[in-house]
Formats: C-alpha cells, structure tokens, sequence
C-alpha cells in the first residue's frame, strides 16, 4: 500500500494574493491536488482566486469541493460523507492535498469541519493546517483601526438576528468585529444608533482585493444589499 497523502489547510488570506504566506506558497507549488469550496451556481470560488495566482491549474489536479448551504442534518451529513470520501480517494493514492480557504483555516473556515470528519472516517491520515491572514486583520489595517492595545477586550462575533446577543457583544467588549454581516445590516444600524454607537462603527467587503468596498459612515448603508463577505468593526 502506498503512503497516505497529508491533508493541509491552507489559509490563503482575505484577498490580496501577496498576503499569502510563504509556507502556504510552497505547499501549493508541492502538492498535486488542489482542492478548494466550489459554488453549485457557478459563482468562482473566492479562495481559488487567490490561489489560482500561485497555481497553474493545467499542472494540477483541481478538486471543487460542494458545501451544502442547508441546515438539514441528513443532507449535510450525506454531503460530507461525499466530501471526505473524494478526498480520501486522493490520500489514499499517497497524494498530498492543499484545501486552500480563505482567511485563516481555524477560524470560521470550512476547513474546521473538514478535518474533523477526516479525522472520523480516517484517523490515519496526517492533517496540516497552515494559518493565514484572516479578514479580521485584514479590515483593520485597511481601516487604520487597532483593534486591541494594552489590556483592552475583542470580539469576534458571526452577526445574527439575536439582536441580544448583539447588543451584548457590543456593551462587554471595546471592539467588536461582526462577520458576515450583510443579512443583519438594517438590524445592526438600527442597534448601533440605540447605543450611540453609530460613528464608531464602519463596514468592510472582500477586504484587500480588487473588489474591496469600505464605508466609514454606516448609516448610508441602511436598506443596501452586500455580499457575503462583508463585516463590521466597531471600535468604541
């Protein structure tokens, strides 16, 4: 039998191709599959278009991995099963995978579950993750904001309808980054103006690529419609 291929997590960063780490680079040019989230509707996925800067597709296995957008259990769990299979198939054959992800694989990243069900279905296989500048880092350094200095508190919180939570997160800590924050925008406006909140708040989308948009006055942002890839720092 032949050596089980290594699984890599790589963090390709938030945009900018030249954000991507050294390390990260070299695992790309070595492995001979690249597999990366594939939209079902065509849409490109957005960390391949970092990767693809680095990567001659045509030297390259280019594995399009579908993620289900569905909070049915069963059709999750059938999907992933698919998932780890495909890319078993590969390790199995001794070839080293590079799952390439946006930002940093462990934080909010697809490469979190895909790992832990690797490591159910086949414990054998030895799993790498390489870490990558997140667009947590990315939109403060694109906005001049620090998010914490000396003994001052963070949060990093996926933004959702629960608009306590929310509320929370904003009164208990002295910045606060809100992912993927486009479907609660309204929601989010209409809680930072409540708490007075509302000129210390700005908005990042697809921070440091070519498509970046930055709003430093929230407010003009009500009843706008954003892209998934959007957050919001809010820096008391």
């Amino acid at each position: 039998m032949s050596k089980i291929g290594t699984l890599y997590g790589l963090g390709v960063g938030p945009g900018d191709p030249e954000l991507i780490t050294v390390k990260a680079f070299r695992i790309m040019r070595e492995s001979p599959v690249i597999a990366y989230p594939k939209k079902r509707m065509g849409e490109k996925s957005y960390a391949l278009t970092i990767a693809e800067t680095y990567v001659n597709p045509a030297e390259k296995e280019m594995l399009g991995l579908v993620f289900p957008m569905t909070r049915d259990q069963e059709v999750l769990r059938r999907e992933w099963d698919k998932t780890v299979a495909t890319v078993w198939e590969r390790l199995s054959l001794g070839k080293d995978v590079a799952f390439v992800t946006e930002g940093d694989p462990m934080l909010y990243s697809t490469f979190i579950h895909m790992s832990r069900c690797m490591r159910d279905a086949h414990p054998e296989v030895n799993i790498v993750s390489v870490p990558g500048v997140s667009s947590v880092n990315a939109a403060a350094s694109r906005l001049d904001i620090p998010l914490a200095d000396g003994d001052e508190q963070i949060a990093i919180v996926p933004a959702t309808e629960d608009r306590a939570a929310m509320k929370k997160a904003l009164l208990e800590h002295d910045a606060v980054v809100f992912l993927k924050v486009a479907k609660v925008l309204d929601q989010m406006i209409d809680l930072l103006r409540e708490l007075e909140l509302i000129d210390k708040a700005m908005v990042v989308s697809k921070a440091t690529s070519e498509q970046e948009m930055i709003w430093r006055h929230v407010e003009e942002l009500a009843g706008a419609r954003l892209g998934y890839l959007t957050l919001m720092v809010v820096r008391k």
